[in-house]
């Protein structure tokens, strides 16, 4: 995917503070952290959404994803990390190569959580029947 700005960084054909790579997932720093340590983790191949990623290939970058972590709240002093990954435009991803954010965090730091919303009486037992039925109907179950 030659305008990908991922898959260029991949390629090497863009330079990025690499702290990860093997032969299916590359990991480097992202260029507008939340904190320092902030990395990018994702499959070499190009697959846009999590849903597309094959599930033989899910175990080495959840590996991946962990090493990062580790070495986060381990040697670098962090007190825990956010994983997040947004899917699709509507979940704000920006570049369409999947990818895991791993931002490093500190106790009171200040990076805030979305809010919820809760549910209406009822509502999440029929949102919890209708994602079962979802779930069973696309033969992810």
């Amino acid at each position: 995917m030659t305008e990908c700005i991922f898959c260029k960084i991949i390629e090497k054909n863009i330079p990025a503070e690499i702290v990860y790579d093997d032969e299916d997932v590359i990991a480097f720093l992202d260029i507008n952290p939340v904190h320092p340590g902030h990395a990018l983790v994702m499959p070499k191949q190009h697959i846009e959404k999590f849903v597309d990623v094959p599930p033989d290939q899910c175990k080495n970058l959840a590996g991946v994803i962990q090493k990062i972590m580790k070495s986060l709240t381990g040697e670098l002093g962090y007190d825990g990390v956010n994983l997040i990954q947004n899917n699709g435009t509507a979940a704000g991803q920006i570049v369409p190569h999947l990818h895991f954010h791993v931002i490093p965090r500190k106790t009171g730091d200040g990076f805030a959580h979305w809010h919820g919303r809760g549910y209406a009486d009822g509502e999440s037992a029929l949102w919890a029947a209708k994602m079962r039925s979802a779930i069973e109907s696309s033969g992810a179950a």
